[in-house]
């Protein structure tokens, strides 16, 4: 009877702990609510700019925040367009350029996005810079990380989550985010998204880089680019975490005539 009664609760805990992904519209689960994802997510990004190097690289840093803030500003004007102002508030913008070799750029829950020197070798336009912020923050945008960290609790306390979570759940949020969000050398600052996040984030940041007025088409060359670098264009993804090179490529060529006829309007401007 007690484990029929605790069944009953999660089913009805994750029925009422649904969201719907921004653009996409995807229903995702969400047992984290925004203030503990943010204030964990504050809490690692503190952490690893304590320990970063940020770039003198002067004209690549005011490349990064001069896309990132048109980038920012089409986020914000997508949300109060499409009547989801509450989820403006949640962002608290910060754009930096790391000295490190690393070829990556992330985008934290809150706005805070960092772009590591290395990925900028590969970046020859503005157009494409805002592929890669436009991809970052599309993961903002879409709680990603909410969703990561909540099927990670789940799979982590299965039946004994539910008592954290009714009470509130800041210790085992600030435990899985530091799994999520952590710094070891082998994961980077993050530990990657999943093959459905990612082509989700790439069809979104599509959106997000047209709003700004910048052109998707860039996507393309920036991704082939990204392919010779990491000779990742034949491998297959069944055994990784994000889609490879050829399949994320071959869906951004189905999705971007479909953005550019949308947001024709914007793109140029």
């Amino acid at each position: 009877m007690k484990n029929n009664l605790l069944f009953l609760l999660l089913f009805a805990l994750l029925l009422t702990s649904c969201g719907s992904v921004p653009i996409t519209g995807r229903k995702q689960l969400n047992l984290v609510s925004d203030s503990e994802v943010l204030q964990a997510s504050l809490t690692q990004y503190a952490s690893f700019m304590k320990s970063a190097k940020i770039s003198t690289a002067k004209v690549q840093s005011e490349q990064v925040t001069r896309v990132g803030r048109k980038i920012a500003a089409a986020t914000e004007a997508y949300l109060n367009a499409n009547g989801m102002s509450n989820e403006v508030k949640n962002f608290q913008w910060e754009f930096n350029l790391v000295k490190d070799d690393q070829i990556n750029a992330f985008c934290m829950p809150g706005g805070k996005i960092v772009v590591y020197e290395g990925i900028m070798k590969l970046i020859s336009s503005d157009d494409e810079l805002a592929t890669v912020l436009g991809h970052e923050v599309a993961h903002a945008v879409a709680k990603h990380s909410n969703e990561r960290m909540s099927q990670q609790m789940l799979a982590q306390y299965g039946g004994q989550v539910l008592g954290g979570i009714l009470q509130g759940a800041s210790a085992q949020t600030q435990q899985i985010a530091q799994q999520v969000y952590g710094l070891g050398a082998n994961v980077g600052v993050m530990l990657p998204f999943s093959r459905k996040h990612e082509m989700e984030a790439d069809d979104m940041g599509l959106v997000l880089m047209s709003i700004a007025g910048y052109n998707p088409d860039a996507t393309i060359n920036f991704w082939k680019k990204m392919s010779a670098s990491s000779g990742n264009s034949g491998k297959s993804d069944i055994m990784s975490t994000h889609p490879s090179d050829s399949k994320r490529i071959a869906n951004l060529q189905k999705q971007i005539p479909i953005v550019k006829q949308k947001y024709a309007s914007y793109i140029g401007k």
